[in-house]
Parts: structure tokens; sequence; C-alpha cells
């Protein structure tokens, strides 16, 4: 693994011109090969700390070394760049930036996630709602700025970034990351604040309004941007929503289903009848003669689409209601009509012998 630049000389990242000619003048001379005749290691030591004065003296040089872990300008270089898959976008990045000094990508908080039950006609007209959220906000001590008073990062030096270097059989790795210590600001707080210990955020609990639209799905998720948890970029808050099953209204789509029970006598001579919708009730005509399971529709009586075109229907399924308790006097008409009706259903000859066979 290449040894770092500043490890050799004995200084750290922040170090000046000054002190690291210093260093390198105090080193030299303890590793000189003419005052270490008897040392073999002494002249590799002395190498090591030319390249790194050679490297850490020139600022265009050691600009791509804190960059790219190299005095070169590697960006096209060293073979395959990469630690692990995961990681390849931020290399691709570091070496494509524009204007040569790097962007800083703002940091983004964590995303959160709340789920929110609705009763069915809510989904269907719409509701608004309020939910209750633990979150990292901003600290209102310090305004989310962790303190007063700013220094420049020790740790990166204030660029705002690290680089990490890489050996591997396909060639040298540079990686660049996000600074941790000053979350990519390339500054720290002198005086942190004593609420939020400098970090520009607390923990706090906060009620959340939601708008759901009308429309919406059982499984839909909303976005509220913003409403997740603080930092140079807030993140989102994301509602899932959940619908309670209604007890006679099904919905598919925009559409709205329901059964609707009639008696025989309906069936057989017809009626104007109430049926509910979730508009409210509406007459609906059933023609003499409707057979058990026609289905019925009453136009734009549905639910409102959600991206505004247009309204779903009603599908009312008729269902023929048979009595389980008659009277005599019911009884004895049912019979009378029995007799007059001679018409009888005409079974296809072979059927069951049909039915039998398809079971072989």
């Amino acid at each position: 693994m290449a040894k770092d630049y500043y490890d050799t000389l004995g200084v750290n990242k922040s170090a000046s011109k000054e002190e690291i000619k210093k260093a390198y003048k105090k080193l030299a001379k303890k590793y000189h090969p003419d005052l270490n005749k008897d040392n073999p290691e002494a002249e590799q030591k002395f190498k090591e700390i030319n390249e790194a004065y050679s490297g850490l003296s020139d600022e265009n040089k050691r600009a791509n070394y804190d960059r790219f872990g190299s005095t070169n300008d590697q960006r096209f270089g060293g073979g395959f760049n990469q630690q692990g898959f995961g990681g390849f976008s931020d290399i691709f990045e570091s070496f494509f930036d524009m204007g040569g000094g790097g962007r800083r990508r703002q940091r983004k908080g964590r995303d959160l996630k709340v789920e929110v039950e609705i009763p069915f006609l809510d989904a269907c007209f719409g509701v608004n709602k309020t939910v209750s959220i633990t979150k990292l906000d901003k600290c209102d001590v310090c305004d989310g700025k962790g303190g007063t008073g700013t220094k420049t990062c020790s740790t990166c030096n204030g660029s705002g970034q690290i680089t990490k270097a890489f050996r591997t059989p396909f060639g040298s790795i540079q990686q660049r990351a996000t600074c941790t210590h000053c979350n990519g600001t390339g500054q720290t707080v002198e005086d942190p604040c004593n609420e939020c210990n400098g970090a520009g955020k607390e923990k706090k609990t906060k009620k959340v309004k939601v708008k759901i639209p009308a429309g919406v799905s059982d499984g839909t998720t909303l976005r509220l941007s913003g409403e997740g948890e603080y930092e140079q970029v807030p993140g989102d808050l994301f509602v899932e929503i959940f619908v309670t099953p209604h007890k006679y209204f099904e919905r598919k789509g925009d559409d709205i289903f329901l059964e609707y029970p009639v008696s025989f006598s309906q069936a057989v001579l017809g009626d104007k009848v109430e049926v509910p919708t979730i508009h409210g009730d509406v007459k609906m005509k059933i023609p003499s003669g409707t057979q058990s399971g026609t289905i019925m529709r009453l136009r734009e009586k549905g639910v409102q689409n959600i991206q505004g075109y247009g309204q779903g229907d009603q599908h009312v399924k008729i269902q023929l209601k048979t009595p389980k308790k008659v009277s005599k006097k019911e009884k004895a008409l049912f019979k009378q009509l029995a007799k007059e009706n001679k018409q009888k259903l005409k079974i296809e000859k072979g059927f069951f012998e049909k039915l039998k066979d398809s079971f072989h």
C-alpha cells in the first residue's frame, strides 16, 4: 500500500508550507545516506522523504495528491477505480468535476415513512389528516448552525471531501467521499451549541398536515418534500395510504361495484328502486324480466380520477332474493303460478354424460 506523504513527513494534512519544509529538513538530515552509511534502510527512507516533500511543497501537486492520492492528475489513469460497485458513481463524479475545483454535494437528510389508514369514502372524496412524527430537526437554539464561529476543518483541510487510496491487482484506486467531520462544508464550529452539542439538529416530535387527494387508492404513497430529517438538504416524508374496505361497496380503479337484492316479483314485473351510491341514493329502473346476475350501470356515480381524467361509474349487479319463509297465501299463489307456467327449462340432451366424461 502507498505510504501517505503526510505520515512520511510527520505532519498533519492542514500543515503550512513552512511546517512541511521544516519537517523535511529535519528528516532529510536524519536519514541522509552520507550520515547513515551503516544503515542500509536509510537510503530508502531518504528517497521516500524526498518524494513526499516534492509532492507536498508544490501547490498544484499537493492539490492533486489531496484529491486523488497522487501528485499526477490521474483522472483517467491508474486502472479500474472502484471499491465494490456502489462507489462507482462517486469515483466517476470526482474524475469529471466541472471547473477542476470539485463539486461539494450537499448532504441530504434521511427520508422518513409513515402509514395512514383512512375509511373507504375518505379515499373516494379526499381528506386532510395530521400525522405525528419524531425526527432529527433543526436546533432552535443555534438555528441549525451547530454553534458560533467557524474554522477550517482539520480532517479535509477545508475541501469538504476526503480521498481514500487503494491498491488492487488492476491498479491504483482513489475514491472521494464527503467529509463526515464537517459534513462536506469544509468548516467546523469553534464554540459548539450546548443544546445540540454542535450537531445543529435535535430530536423533535412534530405534527405534519397531509392532504390526501380524492381518488387515492389503497397502497398509494404520497411524498411530502422537505418533511424528513434535517440536513443541508432536508429529507422527504413518504406517507403510505391504507384504505379500509367498505361493507357494501367494492372499488376497481375508478368504478364502484354493488350487489343489489330484488324480489321475485320485482324481477318479473319490473320496478323503480332507490340504489345507494357513494354520492347518495339514486333512482334506478329495473326492467321486467330482469335475470339474476344482470349488471346495470349508473354513469359517473363512481370515483373521481386522481389525475382529473373524469369520473368512474357504478355497476349494480342484480341478485334475486328467494324468500326463506312464505305464508300460506303466498304458497298458494306460487302453486297457481307454477300450474299456469307450463314452460320448463330444457336441459341439453347428454349434458350430464359430457360433464361426467370431463372428470376422466
